[in-house]
């Protein structure tokens, strides 16, 4: 084939999607006052317009009722979207799959996707539910590990032949992500046998819930030196609780969390937290390219599979928080989303979806 024609079937597919402009729906589990959702929802409107997709956000305030009867509506509508995006928070994925069963509406799972048990009852993307195209998650094993793994080494660096004695704050206990983030914590621990958790609760993600949770745990547990939090409104809440009691999260008592919000990071820059692993608040933003290609006839199913795992989530230091907290404070992200997409490279083979670009 002539390289000019090559070239111009190139642009005809650019021009295309551009003037289509895929509308997209993401049925967010949460509400629009959290930092992380909040992180979440700004990189994936950057994503959107940086693609040319009209983007439309609803809350369901962690009320699986409240999302259901949104999908419902969404439904119903006359002109529905191209795209459904969803997580499985409270493991109503199912349900929102039986909703949308023979609607012309494509459907996609991020952050969280239906469980192995979930798929075996009701099939995986593009098998019984042949409109539910793929899904984006991140390595939530990894990364409960890797926050483990940096709170025990910090401890034991410090003071390394003192026993370790550690609470863990986890969110909604029917969360695949929190669930998976979990599961990394105890590979850690059989990891060290020596450091022994003293207990684990489920905040729900909430800020006061852990904060009251951490007022009960550390005067139950005041030989506490390590606290592994799933999540930076638990982590703010628990170090209010612990200064109340007369800790000093910092020093006296060690903190490992997960999530990249403003207050966190800036927590971190002061020296507040020890450890820190973020990343995640960007999958909303890949999943937009990964469907900005798939309707240009660019199947993502090609490049990594329909059901795609992004190695996000990184260990940031001091100078990292630095960074990310003056980007994610700025207007514009300064990304180019379509360097990431297949239809703008037709060399690309596997999408390659990191934070590192945030930290540059």
């Amino acid at each position: 084939m002539p390289l000019l024609r090559i070239l111009l079937i190139g642009l005809c597919l650019c021009c295309s999607a551009l003037a289509h402009g895929a509308s997209v729906v993401f049925l967010c589990p949460g509400n629009s006052a959290e930092p992380f959702w909040q992180s979440h929802v700004a990189f994936m409107n950057a994503a959107a317009q940086g693609l040319g997709m009209p983007l439309k956000v609803l809350y369901g305030d962690y009320d699986s009722s409240r999302t259901l009867e949104q999908a419902r509506q969404i439904r119903e509508e006359a002109a529905p979207p191209d795209y459904l995006v969803f997580t499985n928070e409270q493991y109503m994925g199912p349900e929102i799959l039986r909703l949308f069963q023979g609607s012309p509406v494509k459907l996609f799972a991020i952050n969280s996707s239906l469980t192995d048990d979930q798929q075996r009852m009701v099939g995986g993307p593009r098998e019984r539910y042949s409109n539910w195209i793929g899904s984006l998650v991140a390595n939530e094993e990894v990364a409960g590990y890797l926050l483990a793994r940096a709170l025990i080494d910090g401890q034991r660096s410090r003071e390394p032949d003192q026993p370790l004695e550690m609470l863990a704050f986890s969110g909604i206990k029917q969360t695949p992500a929190a669930q998976r983030r979990e599961e990394g914590l105890q590979r850690a621990l059989e990891e060290y046998p020596k450091v022994r958790l003293r207990q684990l609760v489920y905040a729900q993600w909430s800020r006061d819930r852990a904060y009251q949770q951490a007022l009960q745990l550390l005067r139950r547990y005041p030989q506490t030196h390590a606290v592994w939090v799933a999540d930076d409104q638990m982590a703010l809440g628990t170090m209010q609780a612990a200064r109340e009691l007369g800790r000093k999260p910092g020093h006296d008592l060690r903190f490992a969390v997960l999530n990249s919000s403003p207050e966190v990071l800036q927590a971190t820059i002061d020296g507040y937290i020890d450890d820190l692993v973020g990343g995640h608040f960007t999958l909303g933003g890949w999943a937009m390219v990964l469907l900005h290609d798939y309707d240009a006839g660019q199947d993502f199913v090609l490049r990594g599979g329909k059901d795609l795992q992004a190695n996000v989530y990184m260990q940031l230091d001091v100078e990292h928080a630095r960074r990310l907290l003056a980007r994610m404070s700025s207007k514009e992200l300064g990304l180019d989303f379509r360097t990431y997409s297949a239809l703008y490279n037709p060399g690309l083979r596997v999408y390659r979806f990191t934070m590192k670009p945030l930290l540059d």
